[in-house]
């Protein structure tokens, strides 16, 4: 028997693709579907064998510690350190980053005056997504 994709099976693969991280109901109000349909066709998905697994796709150059280097048939190892950006002006971090906690979300900043000035600028944003976070943990 022959299974042929359509327009919401495709729309979930394609969801998934852009971010594997995506919850169902992420994906349900994306493609304007329901949640149990995005569910239903995922497992779908995976029992049909097309989906084998939802895995991370690390961007390798974030990874650097005194040398130590990732193959690509290689695992992530304890000591390895990832460089990280700062979230406001884009600057890399040196030393402990600041980091802003809202909702289930993280910022890292490169210091106080972009935690500030980060906090300032996406003020509306950071209330919407902790009042949507604290009325779905309800």
């Amino acid at each position: 028997m022959v299974y042929e994709l359509d327009k919401i099976d495709t729309d979930i693969i394609n969801s998934l693709m852009e971010d594997g991280r995506k919850s169902f109901r992420q994906i349900s109000r994306e493609i304007d579907v329901s949640t149990p349909t995005v569910k239903d066709r995922f497992q779908k998905l995976v029992n049909m064998g097309l989906i084998k697994s939802v895995a991370p796709v690390l961007d390798t150059s974030k990874l650097n510690n005194s040398g130590i280097k990732l193959q690509s048939n290689k695992k992530i190892k304890n000591g390895m350190a990832v460089k990280l950006d700062c979230d406001y002006c884009g600057g890399s971090i040196n030393g402990t980053p600041k980091i802003l906690r809202f909702a289930n979300i993280e910022r890292f900043l490169c210091c106080n005056g972009c935690k500030t000035h980060y906090k300032e600028k996406y003020k509306g944003r950071i209330e919407s997504l902790t009042e949507q976070y604290n009325n779905s943990k309800k």
